[in-house]
């Protein structure tokens, strides 16, 4: 199966990277699992917010659809819109992939310009096979809460697992190990399971 390339990095650091898509609106889902590649190492990332906005940060859009009869009729009356706004995401980095799977911070970021493809559910599959990964999600500091994004990796995963029951039973036994002594995140995270 051929990756789905989905944008490239325009921005990159040592714990998470951001990239431009190259189509408005086509992200990858909310927790869904993307990759790098340089050589032979991958680097998997985590999607954890998008956003589309003007290409200019001092420019905000304005509204033109006054007296268009649809969202598309603006974009048709109007195509070079397509030219001044962009979409992105940013995804936390969850672990890189050389001779083995690792699921701990890589020696160094991606590089800007990195083409990012969404992985395939068989990857998606492979990477989740332990929940290494679940710390760094747990233990973050990024603008959408740690619950929130735990849960959404988790229904992307579990999507990619060939018994989807059995892997969030799992999963919910590795979290309430990490969430010990910290019942209501835990409660929060597989009350969205669902």
């Amino acid at each position: 199966m051929t990756d789905t390339r989905v944008g490239e990095v325009t921005e990159a650091g040592t714990t998470e990277f951001t990239a431009q898509c190259y189509e408005l609106y086509r992200f990858p889902p909310l927790g869904s699992l993307v990759k790098t590649v340089e050589g032979e190492t991958a680097l998997y990332g985590v999607v954890y917010s998008a956003a589309t906005a003007s290409i200019d940060p001092g420019r905000r859009p304005i509204a033109r659809g006054r007296d268009e009869p649809s969202e598309e009729a603006i974009f048709q009356t109007s195509p070079q819109l397509s030219k001044l706004l962009r979409s992105e995401f940013r995804a936390v980095v969850v672990g890189f992939r050389d001779r083995a799977v690792h699921q701990y911070l890589p020696p160094a970021p991606p590089r800007v310009h990195s083409f990012v493809y969404q992985c395939p559910p068989e990857e998606a599959r492979e990477f989740s096979r332990s929940f290494g990964f679940l710390g760094l999600l747990v233990g973050s500091h990024l603008a959408v809460p740690p619950e929130e994004l735990v849960s959404a990796c988790l229904r992307q995963m579990a999507g990619a697992a060939e018994d989807r029951h059995a892997y969030l039973v799992a999963a919910g036994k590795e979290l309430a190990g990490l969430l010990i002594g910290d019942f209501a995140r835990l409660k929060n995270i597989l009350e969205r399971l669902t």
